[in-house]
């Protein structure tokens, strides 16, 4: 039977909670090794979002590494809270990251990325469905921002979960993944 949005934030978050430091290592690492085998790194720009460690999400560090080794140009954001808008930032050596209030790493500065510049977005969640739906934290960020980004930007949903069977809740304004990576395999939508 379909969950919808708010049941399925709820029993994720709290799945997630019973991580280890370890559990979320293992988790994340085997989530990279898995993105090696995707046909997607003829690519340059490649944003990532950097992990809420408090939330536990998953540890882009690996996603990093490889991205860096195949000499990518890689983004992050940061986010504003009034307009639930984000900006987007070449990440150097140079780039200082700090944490905001709400313990999401970002950049305090750097060269800016336009969203049409974007060709692959490994995109953070809590949940997602067979058909490619995914759910978030619910502020709508990541709608907003890859509703900027060119059609044919590949959306990759990295996941510590497998699929729910569907989302009940879906709305038109929701951007659909592409992929999505777990620790056990890639899924295509």
């Amino acid at each position: 039977m379909p969950k919808n949005k708010k049941e399925l934030r709820l029993q994720y978050k709290s799945l997630r909670k019973e991580f280890s430091p370890e559990d979320i290592e293992d988790k994340s690492l085997a989530i990279a090794n898995n993105l090696i085998q995707m046909p997607i790194w003829d690519n340059t720009y490649y944003h990532v979002f950097l992990p809420i460690e408090e939330q536990k999400e998953v540890n882009t560090e690996y996603v990093l590494h490889l991205l860096s080794g195949k000499d990518k140009e890689i983004v992050v954001s940061k986010s504003d809270f009034a307009t639930r808008g984000m900006s987007h930032f070449l990440l150097t050596d140079n780039t200082k990251i700090k944490k905001n209030e709400y313990n999401i790493p970002e950049p305090v500065n750097g060269l800016p990325v336009a969203p049409e510049m974007i060709e692959v977005v490994f995109v953070p969640l809590l949940a997602f469905d067979n058909f490619g739906n995914r759910v978030g934290y619910g502020k709508g960020f990541y709608d907003k921002f890859l509703s900027e980004c060119k059609p044919k930007t590949l959306k990759i949903g990295l996941s510590f979960f497998e699929a729910e069977n569907e989302i009940e809740d879906v709305f038109e304004s929701d951007v659909k993944l592409d992929y999505c990576v777990t620790p056990l395999k890639i899924y295509s939508f």
